[in-house]
């Protein structure tokens, strides 16, 4: 080997050490961030034999990645089911708790029994009333806790559709830098991790699918096929309903023009966020909300007197969705408002004890008779059956909240279980391990040193043979 050749070789070897260090010093600066995957800095090694420093590469693996994604996804539905799910839950109670509408319906048939058993009782009399009144509160408070949790999912449905488009943005910005730096043929290493970051946090929103293309252009298209981003962004809409009522129906979310929330959706959503939230707020709220509905219906016809609302009846017009927050106890029998809880014996509209027998009991055992006595009108759409007691009812519908709610828990946790084996199954892969790049760092600087080394002996070389001539 001449002696220029082994100092070329030498400083080829130094130059090319020195940026294997420069990229693993950088990588033991990025070992914390969970968005920054391991650069390996590329070499070649010559025809005249010397290395020399090409490119920088970065560590990946597609398949972990998209598993990653795809249970990111899955992860953040089925977490914003349950944050709903968990509002219902702790607001209405269960079925041995004394605020749930099944304890209140037991309540009240005690107080009737009580009251039928010593009817000149006006105590009982006002007890049952009561009873009857903190029934109504009960459903009127479950309504409004049931409007308040759609309400709330439309608007995070709003936050979630603004966020998209921001990083949608975010990503046709990366992108573009990662096409340009790909042709130019520069480090395009930091700007990959960059644009994965951003689609990782997109994919909590919303499933997505991606292809990337030549010079490195990536298009995403949403889990149902819709195409998001594709050269440039798509546009995410969302029409945020700012007052509810039980009655409202939310708005859609539309991407490019196409429907992918709500009954009507062609391509819906399989997964993310916006499925959560969607589902909450137009199935599983409005499903509660009719069974609240019907236990209301069952007592102002259980209780109808002459043909018209005895002991319940309702504010305003409401008959349909929304009567379970109109429910009320007949001012006539309410004390607080004027009226007499004897009539609850004697009859509000009918005159039951024309003779005003203080022991008349029989309207009052009509009543329990008739509020323990199996309905078979339910509507279908409450979805827990179409017969049964009222009581047994209300108990069915608690206890399809909490398998509901169980149910949902144990998918979130599942799921959850996935994202994290799917993120350290990638970091294996893609992360940067300390130990390693410390040991590298070492025998990086070995090598850098004899290449030093070297050149210092044929640069002493190179003095001798000048010396001579």
């Amino acid at each position: 080997m001449s002696l220029s050749l082994a100092l070329n070789t030498a400083k080829s070897s130094m130059a090319s050490v020195s940026a294997q260090i420069s990229t693993s010093a950088k990588n033991i600066s990025g070992a914390t961030d969970a968005t920054y995957s391991r650069k390996i800095a590329a070499t070649t090694t010559t025809a005249d034999g010397s290395v020399r420093y090409t490119t920088v590469r970065r560590a990946q693996d597609t398949a972990l990645y998209n598993k990653m994604l795809g249970a990111t996804s899955s992860a953040a539905e089925k977490d914003a089911l349950l944050n709903g799910l968990d509002r219902l839950a702790d607001t209405v109670g269960d079925t041995e708790n004394e605020g749930s509408p099944a304890s209140k319906i037991q309540a009240l048939a005690n107080t009737l029994t009580q009251y039928a058993n010593l009817p000149s009782d006006q105590d009982r009399a006002a007890s049952a009333v009561t009873a009857a009144k903190d029934l109504a509160a009960t459903l009127n408070d479950a309504t409004s806790t049931v409007t308040s949790v759609r309400q709330q999912a439309d608007a995070d449905m709003a936050s979630s559709v603004e966020n998209i488009n921001d990083l949608l943005g975010q990503f046709q910005d990366l992108n573009n830098a990662v096409i340009r730096g790909t042709v130019a043929g520069a480090d395009i290493s930091t700007q990959l991790d960059q644009r994965d970051a951003v689609l990782a946090k997109i994919s909590e929103e919303l499933g997505v699918t991606t292809v990337t293309r030549g010079n490195n252009d990536m298009a995403i298209y949403t889990d149902s096929g819709v195409t998001l981003f594709e050269t440039t962004a798509r546009k995410v809409e969302f029409n945020q309903t700012t007052a509810y009522s039980p009655a409202t129906v939310g708005n859609a979310v539309y991407i490019d023009g196409v429907q992918v929330t709500g009954a009507g959706a062609s391509m819906p959503l399989q997964s993310g966020k916006l499925v959560g939230l969607a589902t909450l707020r137009d199935e599983v709220a409005p499903t509660y909300q009719a069974q609240l509905d019907e236990v209301a219906r069952g007592l102002i016809d259980t209780f109808q007197d002459g043909g018209a609302d005895g002991l319940f009846t309702k504010t305003g017009s409401v008959t349909g969705v929304g009567l379970a927050g109109a429910i009320v106890v007949n001012a006539a029998v309410d004390p607080d408002q004027g009226g007499n809880p004897v009539l609850l014996r004697d009859g509000i509209n009918t005159d039951y004890n024309p003779d005003d027998a203080a022991s008349f009991s029989d309207r009052l055992f009509a009543l329990t008779g008739a509020l323990s006595a199996t309905r078979t009108d339910y509507s279908a759409a409450a979805g827990i059956g179409t017969t049964g007691t009222l009581a047994g009812f209300a108990s069915s519908s608690v206890g399809w909240l909490q398998n509901l709610r169980s149910d949902t828990t144990s998918s979130s946790q599942y799921q959850n279980t996935l994202l994290s084996n799917a993120s350290e199954a990638l970091s294996n892969v893609t992360g940067v391990n300390l130990d390693d790049e410390y040991a590298l760092q070492l025998s990086l600087e070995q090598s850098y040193t004899a290449s030093a080394k070297l050149m210092s002996v044929v640069q002493k070389m190179f003095d001798d043979l000048l010396s001579t001539v």
